[in-house]
């Protein structure tokens, strides 16, 4: 018997959501559509120059936890936050949505980690993000019982960006193999893949991971191809199952020679399209660790992504597994 079903492993981090116009992306030098890593001084000053905002607890694979928790699963989290205000505030938020968060928080500096999101008018999200006390979730942060107990890990390629999050991956995935389960990642963003292509692809190839999560831009970028359909023709050689969402296309999922096609869910009007991926993989992994076919699991991850982008913020305020229910996928 599983302890959980998914484990999730991020960057812990508060996000800040403001609306903003496309000349002040430009005014500020801020890369659309893309996650800009930040230091402290220029995270102060972008939040002195944003409007009015909403603060939300999020970062990507807590995003999915939240998501896994609200179809009802039983998701745990390790992530770094620091012992001060925005650290609470993460640490009450995550357990309040019924995901298991015990990761110790730092008793000092650097200070919990945030991310200003500028969403344009086209609900494309501008991601500048100070990672804080995340650079700091390193192997004592692993702890065992969870990384054997859970039937899926799942981590977000932004680990890659902080050192030590590698060794403490490594450690979990091999703990999770160990224990005859299942290893999964998100590939982030595509300026993610070009920081780590090669080793991106180790991970898929030595079997370290077994489920690949990512988005036309992204897998392109892995193979460095303008053609998505040789991406997805090699990616199928390098990973047992990759799930490739395709924006208002709906998502692809395949395994092996088999190919899953996934319409979008009909929505009617686009907000914001900050957490789309990371609620897509929370259905999915749902449905995957119930024992659900791949077709009904992209159905799922295809809701999710479909109510999350309506709304400001990274978490669904609908309850999953009641909207999932009224469609009649659960």
């Amino acid at each position: 018997m599983s302890q959980y079903d998914v484990l999730c492993i991020g960057n812990a981090i508060v996000d800040i959501i403001a609306h903003s116009d496309e000349a002040f992306l430009v005014d500020n030098g801020i890369v659309k559509g893309a996650m800009n890593l930040i230091d402290a001084d220029r995270a102060t000053l972008l939040y002195e120059r944003m409007g009015p905002a909403i603060e939300a607890s999020g970062g990507s694979a807590g995003n999915t936890a939240a998501g896994v928790a609200s179809f009802g699963g039983r998701a745990a989290y390790f992530g770094k936050v620091s012992s001060d205000t925005l650290g609470g505030i993460y640490t009450h938020d995550i357990r309040a949505q019924g995901v298991a968060f015990d990761t110790r928080p730092l008793a000092g500096e650097p200070p919990t980690a945030r991310s200003m999101i500028f969403v344009t008018p086209d609900g494309e999200r501008s991601m500048n993000t100070y990672l804080g006390a995340c650079v700091e979730l390193g192997p004592e942060d692993v702890e065992p019982e969870k990384a054997a107990g859970a039937k899926v890990t799942y981590f977000e390629g932004y680990l890659w960006d902080p050192p030590r999050a590698k060794e403490a991956i490594r450690m979990t995935a091999r703990i999770a193999h160990e224990a005859g389960r299942e290893v999964s990642m998100t590939l982030s963003d595509s300026f993610c893949v070009d920081r780590y292509r090669d080793e991106f692809l180790e991970l898929m190839r030595s079997g370290t991971v077994d489920i690949v999560f990512a988005n036309s831009h992204e897998i392109k970028s892995l193979y460095q191809t303008s053609s998505f359909e040789d991406a997805l023709a090699q990616i199928r050689k390098d990973c047992r199952i990759a799930a490739v969402t395709r924006s208002e296309k709906g998502s692809v999922i395949v395994r092996g020679d088999e190919t899953f096609v996934v319409k979008p869910t009909e929505i009617a009007e686009l907000v914001d399209t900050t957490g789309a991926g990371d609620l897509y993989a929370s259905g999915f992994l749902h449905g995957y660790t119930n024992g659900l076919d791949l077709a009904t699991c992209g159905d799922l991850g295809s809701l999710a992504a479909g109510l999350v982008i309506q709304q400001i913020g990274p978490r669904p305020r609908q309850n999953l597994l009641d909207e999932a229910r009224k469609v009649g996928l659960l």
